[in-house]
């Protein structure tokens, strides 16, 4: 979830209100729309299946509306709260009061199921109620915490959208339960980590709702109780206390929420010690452990890459060694892609360099959008950078998008990320407007230098670089400046103001550009130009080594078995003295910018074996093919399970 600073001491930069800006044609309003009208209401379907996910019964169960045993995952409760967001946004934004009469009824169930006490996680609440063995707070990997972090969250966005005090009377209630529990722990020396850490965020979101210092205070104490837990784990990240951390390691979701939450304290406190170990840990990820896409945390399973070398720590989803980022077994989980998000946002906050939002953009147009389907009802867990003709293992996720995953956290997290997008196309700081991500919208805009105005931004970004500018029903003309983000991968282009021209070049890629004598009365046109370029890897990326991708603007493209003739895409090689053109293209009836151009294709010889570990290479020369490229959001949406590849061998004469 976004975070308002908008009173916090340390943000440099704040949001606009939730309502300022909505999405007015093109890439992101599609996106938003079909969100809206397919994936939020699949979801909701999802939950309230008792065959299914059993959410909802579960709370029904808790509130003695119904009978049976709890069922589902333990995290269930919060991967609910996340939905609920999700249908929070676009309820307020499209104005379905019968999604709105739904939520309070949710809210409802959820304060009848609640305890006298606070404590509020189903499956620990039925263990006790039917002595099965599962009590409160015995397994640090029950996700209670977790599902307290998104109630918390979910309760404050209700607050903020609605003005209604029910759900967050409810988070209140659960946060005393945990103010409770972790001040005895405190006296008792007896901490245990909390997995998942959305505590931390929501606990902040609390004290932003609230103004209460009392939430401020829990959200420090949970951070340093962390730092008191015996026999911690690379995995968690709390083997050693946080401030003496060095790389970004273990979890990748755990990693990104506990470091987002850390960002949501600094806004609010000054801790220098803090800031430095967030750096430490962007500049670890950001240049070594992040894929091209935006994925992060590319290991399934294995041992701690930094434990002591006899004592061998499991990690799951992880981040690994330095630039270890294989390809078809990639596991860039969804929720680590949107935490890193919610990360690099609250980073920005802190500190508005253009990095951040170069990040934010890479990653909600590359992996976030390509985790769900076009057609917005089908989902991947783990998103691959490279899938092969056959396997001769095993991978533990689906190779296709599945409409339910036994591991549901995703689907719901990407929703909330996809409705809220709208939040990420502006910030304001005291001397003016911020640009974040590019996209047709309408912003009303009113700024402490007294600047006030609607915005209109017009274009088809990200297949076109061009945007246009437009201000309409100046209030108060006061001067601002305006903060243009000039994306890193920008060559070539220029902004105009009136009969003037700035032109951009590789100097100004990766910064903001602030204009300051700019009229309202004139538009400000901002042109971005976007050939397709090829794109290589650090020499220690193994799986890159000798490969390119190519890229246009901020899309990262790949190839499917559908746009290549030949029998495998094993066999294709980029010439890079290829230009590839954009094409207009659809993938079911969605309009997007393809590429072609021709490649080569190696020829082999007659005795060729693909099933040979190693054999003598007999060259035969090179032939050439024409392919088609298209955005990777979009891969994996035709009637076929082939390869695909972003990732190939170059040839050059």
């Amino acid at each position: 979830m976004l975070t308002d600073t908008t009173h916090s001491p340390c943000a440099k930069v704040n949001p606009l209100p939730w309502d300022a800006v909505d999405w007015t044609e093109g890439f992101w309003k599609d996106a938003f729309d079909n969100n809206a009208s397919h994936t939020v209401p699949h979801l909701r379907k999802m939950f309230e299946s008792k065959e299914i996910s059993h959410v909802l019964e579960n709370f029904r169960i808790c509130a003695g509306e119904s009978d049976g045993n709890f069922g589902g995952t333990d995290f269930g409760d919060g991967d609910f709260y996340k939905w609920m967001e999700a249908a929070m946004y676009t309820a307020v934004k499209t104005g379905d009061q019968e999604l709105l009469e739904g939520l309070d009824s949710y809210v409802d169930l959820i304060g009848r199921a609640q305890l006298p006490d606070g404590y509020l996680s189903t499956k620990q609440i039925l263990g006790e109620r039917q002595s099965n063995g599962v009590s409160r707070m015995s397994d640090i990997n029950a996700f209670e915490v977790y599902n307290f972090g998104h109630l918390f969250t979910a309760a404050s966005l209700y607050k903020r959208l609605t003005g209604k005090d029910s759900f967050l009377q409810i988070a209140l209630k659960a946060a005393a339960y945990l103010e409770n529990l972790y001040e005895e722990a405190l006296r008792s020396g007896a901490a245990q980590t909390a997995v998942c850490p959305s505590h931390y965020m929501g606990l902040m979101e609390l004290y932003r709702s609230t103004r209460d210092v009392r939430w401020l205070n829990l959200a420090r104490l949970s951070i340093h109780l962390r730092d008191t837990v015996q026999d911690g784990l690379d995995d968690n990240q709390d083997r050693i206390p946080v401030k003496e951390h060095e790389k970004i390691i273990g979890h990748a979701v755990r990693a990104n929420y506990l470091y987002a939450g850390i960002a949501d304290l600094c806004a609010e406190i000054d801790d220098p010690e803090y800031r430095s170990v967030l750096d430490k840990m962007w500049r670890n990820l950001a240049d070594q452990k992040l894929y091209l896409t935006g994925g992060c945390g590319a290991i399934y399973n294995g041992a701690s890459p930094y434990g002591n070398f006899f004592v061998h720590q499991l990690v799951h989803q992880a981040y690994g060694y330095e630039y270890q980022l294989p390809n078809i077994t990639a596991y860039n989980e969804t929720c680590a892609s949107v935490g890193s998000v919610m990360w690099a946002y609250r980073m920005f906050q802190l500190d508005p360099r253009a990095e951040y939002f170069d990040i934010i953009e890479r990653t909600m147009l590359n992996v976030n959008l390509a985790a769900v389907s076009l057609d917005g009802c089908r989902f991947f867990y783990e998103n691959m950078l490279r899938r092969a003709k056959k396997l001769d293992f095993e991978l533990i996720w689906p190779l296709t998008r599945s409409e339910y995953i036994l591991s549901y956290c995703c689907p719901p997290n990407l929703a909330r990320a996809i409705a809220e997008s709208s939040e990420y196309a502006y910030c304001t700081s005291a001397d003016g407007l911020w640009m974040g991500l590019y996209g047709a919208s309408a912003a009303k805009i009113k700024l402490e230098c007294g600047a006030a105005f609607t915005l209109t931004q017009d274009t088809a970004y990200p297949y076109d670089g061009m945007i246009r500018l437009h201000f309409s029903d100046v209030e108060n003309d006061a001067p601002c400046r305006l903060h243009v983000r000039v994306p890193h991968w920008l060559e070539s282009g220029e902004i105009r103001l009136g009969d003037r021209k700035i032109p951009l070049t590789p100097a100004e890629a990766g910064a903001y550009l602030a204009l300051e004598d700019f009229s309202y009365q004139e538009d400000i046109l901002i042109h971005f130009d976007m050939p397709a370029r090829y794109t290589i890897g650090h020499s220690l990326i193994e799986e890159t080594s000798g490969q390119a991708a190519v890229e246009r603007g901020p899309l990262v493209y790949c190839v499917e078995t559908p746009d290549c003739p030949l029998d495998t895409l094993d066999d294709l090689m980029l010439d890079l003295n290829e230009t590839f053109k954009p094409v207009d293209y659809e993938i079911q009836g969605r309009p997007m910018k393809a590429l072609e151009g021709d490649c080569y294709c190696m020829g082999r010889s007659s005795d060729y074996s693909r099933d040979a570990l190693y054999q003598t290479l007999h060259y035969e020369g090179l032939s050439r093919t024409h392919i088609r490229l298209i955005p990777y959001f979009a891969w994996d949406n035709r009637d076929h399970a082939g390869e695909m590849r972003i990732w190939l061998p170059v040839a050059w004469r």
